[in-house]
C-alpha cells in the first residue's frame, strides 16, 4: 500500500495506487498518513548552538515533519547551516568563532533510532541507550576542534561519518549534480531502489579487475624473467656437466696438495715405522721401552710404584708398535701415480674456472645451482597460473558482461517509470511542459555497469530536450531537484532533509507547489526549509524565525518557534514588508487556516489547490 503525491493520482512506492478510484486511494492513503504521523522515526530533536557568529545562544526544537525557518537578509539563516554542518564533522573555519568568545559549541540530539544508524554506531564501538544520540562539536578561536558522541571523546572524521546517515543538506550548490550527467546514473539507480543486480555486477568487476591486475603483473614478469630464466638455466647446466658435488672443491685441494708431496711424505713415514719398530735396528724404539720394563720387572714387587711403572712402559711399547704399523699402512695407501696428480690438477682447474665466471666457490655454486632449479620450478609455476588467470578472466568477462546487460535491462524500465514519474511532479509544480528524456547509452565496462545516463529537458513544446546545463534556469532546477527527491523519498535512507533556499528564482503558483511538495514529503522524512516565500512558509509543521537584533554594541541573532499568532505576523512581513497592515495579517491569517488543513481531505473533496 503506498502514500499518495498530493494534488496527483501517483503513489510514492509503487507508482500506481491499488484502490479501484481515486477518492479511495486517497482516503486509504490520508488513513495511511494519519498513521505514519504517530510513528517513531528517527529525527534531529533538538539543536543547541553557542558563540556561533552572532548567535550567543539558541536552543532549537524541530518538528518530525516539515519545519520552516524565516527572518530577513543576513538575520543569520546561514549561520545556523554552519551550525549544523559543524556538528555533523564538515569543516569549518575558526572565524566562525563569536568575537571575543573562546569557543562555540554545537550539540545536536536525535531521537528514535533506527536501526541502520544503531548498527554504524555499533561498528564504530559507540555505545547509544535510551534510543538517543547526542552529537557535540567545539571549535575554538585558535584553530583547535573537539568532538564528542553521546558525551565521550571522539574524532571529528566519526561525526562526519555518523553525519552521513543523519542528514542531507541540499543547497543551490547541490543543483549542480544535476548538471554533471556522470551523477544522473546515480539518481536512476535510487529511484529504482533494488540494488541486488548492481551489486552481484559490482562484486564480478571487482573480481575481474584484481584476475586482470593480477594476470598483467604476472606477464610483466615473464617479460622481465625471459633473460633470468635463461641465465638460471645456463648456471644449472654448466654445474650438472661439471657433475660438481658439495665439498668436491676442498677434498680435491687436501689431494693435490697430498700428491705433490707424496714421496717426500712416503719416505718420511717409512723413516718413522722404522725408528718406532725397526726390524733390523737395536736401538728401536720398542726395543727400547721392552729392555726399560725388564729393567724395572724385579723390583715390581717392592713397591707398587714399579709395579705401575712398568705397566706404563708395557703399555707404551704397544702404542709405538701400533704407531709404526700405522705409518707403514699409510706409506703403502700413498698414490704415487704421476697420472693422478693430472687428473685431480685438471679437475681443480675446471672447478676454478667456473668458479671465477660465477664469482663463488665450488660449495657455492652447488648451492646456487640447485637455487636456480627452485627457481625455475617457480617460474614454471607462474607459467601455470598465468594460464589459469587468462581462463578466469575469460569467464569472469563473459559474466560480468551477462550480468551488465541484466542490470542494462532493469535501469531500462527503470527509467521508463523515472521519467513517468518526476514528469507528474514537475508537472504539478507548474512545469507542466517540461518534456524530460533520459538519454540512455552503453558502452565498456566500468564499476558502475556499462551505461551511460544524461537526463535532457525540453522546457517548451517545440524544443529539442538538451542537456540541463544549457537550458534550465535556477529555479527550473530547484523544482527539478525537488521532483527528484519526492520520488525519491521513500527509497531514501537518510531521515532528515535540509533545504537551503530551494525557491531561488520561484514565486507565485509555482511556489505554493513546492511547499506542498515540501509539506508531502515532510510526511515520510524530517525536513528543515529556509525560504523567503509566504507561500512555502505556510506549509510548516513548525515555524521558526531567525531575527537579528541589536543589544547595547553587540548583535545577536535569535532563533525562536512562532506562535500561532505570532506566524500570522511573519507570514504578513514576507508578504509586503515591515509593518504589514490589517489586510496583509489577515490574509496571512487566512492562508495559514487554509493550508494547515489535511490537504489530502481537501483534494478528496475536489477542491483545487
Amino acid at each position: 500500500i503506498a502514500q499518495c503525491l498530493v494534488g496527483s493520482e501517483m503513489c510514492i512506492r509503487d507508482s500506481f495506487c491499488i484502490a479501484a478510484d481515486r477518492n479511495t486511494g486517497k482516503r486509504i492513503c490520508r488513513q495511511l498518513r494519519k498513521a505514519d504521523g504517530n510513528r517513531r522515526v528517527l529525527m534531529l530533536a533538538e539543536l543547541e548552538i553557542e558563540n556561533l557568529a552572532v548567535i550567543a545562544h539558541a536552543r532549537i526544537p524541530f518538528s518530525p515533519h516539515l519545519n520552516v525557518f524565516t527572518g530577513e537578509t543576513g538575520a543569520g539563516k546561514s549561520i545556523l547551516l554552519h551550525g549544523i554542518h559543524a556538528v555533523l564533522g564538515q569543516r569549518v573555519t575558526r572565524d566562525i568563532v563569536r568575537t571575543g568568545c573562546k569557543k562555540a559549541v554545537v550539540t545536536a540530539l536525535f531521537t528514535h533510532l533506527d536501526p541502520l544508524v544503531c548498527a554504524r554506531l555499533d561498528a564504530l564501538s559507540i555505545s547509544h541507550t535510551d534510543d538517543e544520540l547526542l552529537l557535540t562539536r567545539e571549535i575554538a578561536a585558535d584553530g583547535g576542534s573537539a568532538a564528542r558522541v553521546n558525551g565521550h571523546t571522539t574524532t571529528v572524521s566519526v561525526l562526519r561519518e555518523i553525519g552521513d546517515a543523519l542528514i542531507n543538506i541540499h543547497g543551490q550548490h547541490d543543483n549542480q549534480v544535476l548538471l554533471a550527467p556522470e551523477c544522473h546514473l546515480q539518481i536512476l539507480d535510487a529511484f529504482g531502489g533494488d540494488d541486488t543486480l548492481l551489486h552481484q555486477y559490482q562484486d564480478t568487476f571487482r573480481q575481474l579487475q584484481q584476475t586482470a591486475k593480477r594476470l598483467n603483473h604476472l606477464a610483466k614478469q615473464e617479460q622481465d624473467k625471459a633473460h633470468r630464466r635463461q641465465q638460471l638455466k645456463a648456471l644449472v647446466a654448466e654445474v650438472d656437466e661439471l657433475g660438481l658435488e658439495q665439498g668436491e672443491e676442498e677434498a680435491l685441494e687436501e689431494e693435490l696438495n697430498l700428491l705433490q708431496h707424496a714421496e717426500s711424505i712416503a719416505a718420511a713415514l717409512q723413516a718413522a715405522a722404522e725408528a718406532i719398530d725397526g726390524e733390523d735396528a737395536d736401538g728401536s724404539a720398542v726395543l727400547l721401552t721392552e729392555a726399560a720394563a725388564e729393567e724395572l720387572s724385579p723390583f715390581s714387587d717392592m713397591r707398587a710404584e714399579f709395579a705401575v711403572l712398568g705397566e706404563r712402559l708395557a703399555a707404551a711399547g704397544i702404542e709405538l708398535a701400533d704407531i709404526a704399523s700405522e705409518c707403514r699402512s699409510l706409506r703403502d695407501g700413498m698414490d704415487l701415480d704421476p697420472q693422478r696428480y693430472a687428473t685431480v690438477q685438471k679437475r681443480m682447474l675446471e672447478i676454478r674456472r667456473l668458479s671465477r665466471e660465477y664469482q663463488c666457490t665450488g660449495d657455492e655454486l652447488v648451492e646456487r645451482r640447485d637455487r636456480a632449479e627452485e627457481e625455475l620450478a617457480q617460474m614454471q609455476g607462474d607459467t601455470a597460473e598465468i594460464a589459469a588467470l587468462r581462463e578466469q578472466k575469460a569467464q569472469l568477462l563473459e559474466t560480468v558482461s551477462a550480468q551488465a546487460k541484466a542490470l542494462s535491462e532493469y535501469r531500462a524500465q527503470t527509467l521508463e517509470r523515472f521519467i513517468t514519474a518526476v514528469t507528474e511532479q514537475l508537472a504539478f509544480l507548474n512545469m507542466p511542459n517540461v518534456i524530460l528524456v533520459g538519454k540512455h547509452t552503453t558502452g565498456k565496462l566500468t564499476i558502475h555497469g556499462m551505461d551511460s545516463l544524461e537526463f535532457l529537458i525540453s522546457a517548451n513544446r517545440g524544443e529539442e530536450p538538451r542537456p540541463l546545463a544549457r537550458i534550465a534556469s535556477g529555479g527550473e532546477l530547484s523544482r527539478i531537484m525537488l521532483a527528484l527527491k519526492c520520488v525519491i523519498a521513500d527509497r531514501d535512507s537518510i531521515p532528515t532533509l535540509i533545504f537551503d533556499e530551494i525557491d531561488t528564482g520561484v514565486s507565485g503558483k509555482a511556489a505554493q507547489k513546492i511547499g506542498m511538495k515540501l509539506r508531502e514529503v515532510g510526511q515520510l522524512r524530517q525536513v528543515l526549509c529556509v525560504t523567503h516565500l509566504s507561500q512555502i512558509a505556510v506549509m510548516a509543521d513548525q515555524h521558526l524565525m531567525i531575527e537579528k537584533q541589536t543589544e547595547g554594541t553587540r548583535t545577536e541573532t535569535h532563533v525562536m518557534v512562532l506562535e500561532p499568532e505570532g506566524r500570522v505576523h511573519e507570514i504578513a512581513r514576507i508578504m509586503g514588508g515591515e509593518n504589514p497592515s490589517v489586510l496583509l495579517l489577515e490574509t496571512a491569517r487566512e492562508e495559514l487556516k487554509r493550508w494547515q488543513k489535511d490537504l489530502l481531505a481537501e483534494g478528496e473533496d475536489g477542491q483545487e489547490t
